[in-house]
């Protein structure tokens, strides 16, 4: 991080939760941010916040599911600040309900939030951070639901399954095109965030209601707050492929996957 200070942080998804976290830790150890988000009032509140406190802070309102809306997102950063050294792909939404009782549109909208979010960054910034000598860093924010499978939970497994294998695709095309890009996926467990307060149930879904208000007393009860998580990734910056937020949750789904796989079983009842 002392090599960082000084240089510029991109982070999606900056308007609350972990992003939010994110960009105030990135602030409080000397980068520039610039803040992304749809909601344009308060991913600019939250700019406010940080300006006020002394650090360079930049809100740039933006839709990640819009290719053009990242491709300016990167051009902005760069003509405020420069070359940008961290990119995190954080911006993500939820969907509760069982498979079938999904609206399509509902489907659709989050795997373009929270997969094609992360695609767009990637296209938009890699090759810009790639053309500079210096070290860099991108991250992309997916789950312990990455490794793992729910009821009622099936759009939102499967994008976090997606950012995982984008990630490893991402992070050996950087070793053969970009090396001194790094690229790193990070896990996280419970995070005391509004993802399922905010969350969309779908109509009709007998089960979802409980099982949602079970995550939020889950988040709220046994949840880090997102600064710990913002701490714990901005830690892990060049460590390896893999940062943690929370190891033993982590190296549970993880060995329940690896039994899984290797045995060919069928998927195991989630893990809290």
């Amino acid at each position: 991080m002392t090599q960082l200070a000084g240089r510029t942080a991109v982070i999606t998804g900056a308007g609350s939760g972990i992003g939010q976290g994110l960009a105030e830790e990135a602030a409080a150890r000397g980068l520039r941010v610039v803040l992304a988000d749809v909601d344009a009032d308060r991913v600019e509140q939250v700019a406010e916040g940080l300006r006020a406190q002394g650090a360079e802070a930049l809100a740039v309102p933006t839709d990640v599911t819009d290719p053009d809306a990242v491709e300016q997102l990167a051009e902005a950063a760069t003509d405020a600040y420069g070359p940008v050294a961290l990119l995190v792909n954080n911006a993500g939404v939820e969907t509760v309900g069982r498979i079938w009782e999904l609206p399509p549109e509902r489907w659709r909208r989050l795997l373009d939030v929270n997969v094609n979010g992360v695609f767009h960054g990637l296209r938009s910034f890699v090759p810009r951070m790639g053309a500079s000598p210096e070290p860099s860093y991108v991250v992309n924010v997916a789950s312990v639901g990455a490794l793992a499978t729910a009821p009622l939970n099936s759009a939102y497994h499967a994008s976090k399954h997606a950012v995982l294998a984008l990630t490893e695709c991402a992070y050996l095309e950087c070793l053969e095109q970009h090396p001194q890009v790094s690229v790193s996926v990070v896990c996280p467990g419970a995070v005391r965030t509004r993802i399922f307060e905010d969350a969309y149930v779908a109509d009709g879904s007998p089960g979802s209601d409980t099982w949602q208000n079970t995550m939020k007393g889950y988040l709220e009860q046994g949840g880090i707050t997102p600064r710990e998580a913002a701490a714990a990734i901005l830690d892990g910056l060049g460590t390896g492929f893999w940062i943690n937020t929370h190891p033993d949750e982590l190296a549970i789904f993880a060995g329940r996957r690896a039994e899984m796989l290797s045995g060919q079983t069928p998927p195991p009842p989630p893990a809290m």
